[in-house]
């Protein structure tokens, strides 16, 4: 690594060059595990799982993640389709839709999960305290 200098900046040295293939399995492999993580440290089951709330950024991750928490399609929250990958706001935003949608209702098992940038991973389950 360089540091930039004018030189290093004039020759085009400073560029972000990343290996797609390998970034989505990190990705796919990541998600998965950290969702089977949380799960067990929660003591639930993928069939304990109301509604599967994931990141939005890629539906193969998706349900590579919810196959392999073995849960069935429809406990999965999926909003990419109608508004893309909406980043940072993707798990607020799709669990908003869920409660709007009546997809949710007190005391039901929610499951999160997502992966980000510098390859970081995270997941939550809680119990969704919100009357219908």
């Amino acid at each position: 690594m360089k540091p930039p200098s004018a030189e290093t900046v004039a020759n085009d040295e400073h560029y972000v060059i990343q290996d797609g293939k390998a970034v989505f399995r990190a990705a796919v492999d990541g998600m998965a595990k950290v969702t089977l993580n949380v799960l067990e440290a929660a003591g639930a089951k993928g069939q304990d799982v109301a509604l599967f709330v994931p990141h939005q950024a890629n539906l193969r991750i998706i349900e590579y993640a919810r196959r392999k928490a073995k849960m069935k399609p429809e406990q999965v929250m999926i909003t990419i389709d109608r508004y893309g990958n909406t980043t940072a706001a993707t798990i607020p935003s799709s669990l908003a839709i869920a409660q709007e949608e009546g997809k949710l209702k007190k005391g039901d098992i929610v499951m999160t999960s997502t992966f980000g940038a510098g390859f970081t991973w995270g997941a939550m389950a809680l119990r969704w305290s919100i009357d219908s």
